[in-house]
């Protein structure tokens, strides 16, 4: 091999190798300490484009569950409002079976039919001002639940409708239609109590149907909100995989890379120092 001063082949090699030594020395110790595999698109391009869609497939699967648990607690504040207005109309059917009994004088049936207008003023009051979230609840109004996983295919929306409750609209029929009506018979006393304790009989019964289906509602959204939480941990699982930096493995590469370096720079050194075997040609 002739000696020259011009290029120096060797260094050049050996300061090539140490560089990319370095290079990869740093991308391991960014893995370590980020903990993340992926920092950057070009550690691993396909990589990060999939990992990054999973962590949005998990971002909507999150929210969607929240919204379903939403939906869940109003249909729930519906249900315990319901139990009080069937409370009240129990109330009510012993006042009519009471005012029905002809042994009652007219002061009682009068005490009677007070606290009957009043169950039926708080049945009102528990309609129009039962809310969840600053939104009244028996509205009749649809309220959609929307939950997706992040994808135009993987979205549903559920559309819960409370209806609405007044002394006109006690409960919902089986069809769906309006439920029992309490306001036919004006005053409780001994002739309208029999006719309004078939009315109360059948508001119970209606308010019983409405809070079944509420219940069922309920079941549909807890399974919604709990498939949405089982994909979400898959898929969170998955974008480990992908992401997480492997700590075995990049310790183990990281000590490489150091021995890489001692190696490399020493290396370096010694192609260095040929060259200064070209001025003892010249002493």
């Amino acid at each position: 091999m002739s000696l020259g001063v011009l290029n120096n082949i060797s260094a050049i090699y050996a300061q090539n190798n140490l560089n990319q030594t370095q290079a990869s020395l740093q991308n391991t110790l960014t893995q370590l300490s980020s903990g993340s595999r992926i920092n950057s698109g070009a550690d691993d391009a396909a990589g990060l484009a999939l990992a990054d869609g999973l962590h949005a497939n998990v971002a909507a699967l999150t929210q969607s569950a929240q919204n379903a648990s939403a939906g869940v607690g109003m249909l729930q504040t519906a249900d315990g409002a319901l139990a009080q207005v069937t409370n009240l109309l129990n109330r009510a059917v012993t006042l009519a079976t009471e005012a029905a009994n002809g042994t009652l004088n007219t002061s009682q049936v009068s005490s009677a039919d007070q606290e009957y207008q009043n169950i039926l003023t708080e049945i009102g009051n528990i309609g129009s001002t039962t809310n969840y979230n600053g939104n009244q609840v028996f509205s009749a109004t649809a309220v959609n639940v929307f939950v997706s996983d992040g994808t135009s295919t993987g979205a549903s929306t559920f559309a819960q409708t409370v209806g609405v409750l007044t002394t006109g609209s006690v409960g919902t029929t089986s069809g769906g239609g309006a439920g029992a009506d309490l306001t036919t018979n004006a005053t409780l006393d001994a002739t309208t109590a029999t006719s309004i304790l078939t009315t109360l009989t059948d508001a119970v019964a209606d308010v019983a149907y409405q809070r079944g289906t509420l219940g069922a509602n309920i079941n549909q959204l807890n399974a919604a909100a709990n498939v949405a939480n089982t994909q979400s941990v898959n898929l969170s699982s998955a974008e480990n995989n992908i992401r997480a930096t492997d700590y075995g493995q990049a310790t183990s590469d990281m000590a490489k890379f150091q021995v890489l370096t001692q190696t490399g720079i020493a290396a370096l050194s010694q192609a260095n120092a040929v060259q200064q075997d070209v001025l003892k040609l010249l002493q």
